[in-house]
C-alpha cells in the first residue's frame, strides 16, 4: 500500500515539475515574442538605428550602428512596407549554432511586402545580461 502511495506521489511530483517547466518556457516564448513584436515596429518604420541600440548585447558587439544600418538600406528597405506579418512559430532553446549558450526563442514569421509577396523573417530574442528579452539575430529569407 504504502508503494502505491511512493508512486502515486512521484508521478504527481514528476507531473507538476513538467507542468512548471512548461508554464516557464511558455512564459518565456511569449515575453521574447513581445519583445521581437516592439523591435519590429522599429524595422517597419524604418528607425534602423534605434533597433540597433534596442537589440542584445551580443547582437550589438557583432555588428556596428553603422555596419547595420547600410545592411538594412540594402536588403530590408527594397522590400517596401509589410502588408501583412503572422506568426508561423516560436521555439525556446538553450543553444545555438555560432552562439554562445543562452536563453533564446527562434521566432519565424511568414511576411508579405509590398516588394515581397512571400517572406519569411526570422528574429531570435535573447535573454540579455540585465534579464530582458532583446533581439540578438534578425534574418529575411
Amino acid at each position: 500500500m504504502k508503494s502505491k502511495a511512493l508512486v502515486s506521489l512521484l508521478i504527481s511530483a514528476v507531473a507538476l515539475s513538467t507542468f512548471a517547466f512548461a508554464r516557464d518556457n511558455q512564459d518565456k516564448k511569449e515575453a521574447a515574442e513581445q519583445a521581437a513584436q516592439s523591435w519590429l515596429k522599429l524595422m517597419d518604420s524604418g528607425d534602423y538605428a534605434k533597433s540597433w541600440s534596442e537589440a542584445s548585447s551580443s547582437f550589438k558587439a557583432a555588428v556596428t550602428q553603422a555596419e547595420w544600418e547600410q545592411k538594412l538600406k540594402a536588403v530590408r528597405a527594397p522590400l517596401g512596407a509589410v502588408v501583412s506579418r503572422q506568426l508561423h512559430s516560436a521555439e525556446y532553446t538553450t543553444q545555438l549554432p555560432g552562439m554562445p549558450d543562452g536563453e533564446y526563442v527562434v521566432i519565424r514569421y511568414d511576411t508579405k511586402f509590398v516588394q515581397k509577396k512571400s517572406g519569411t523573417e526570422t528574429i531570435v530574442p535573447a535573454l540579455d545580461k540585465d534579464g530582458q528579452w532583446r533581439v540578438s539575430g534578425y534574418f529575411i529569407k
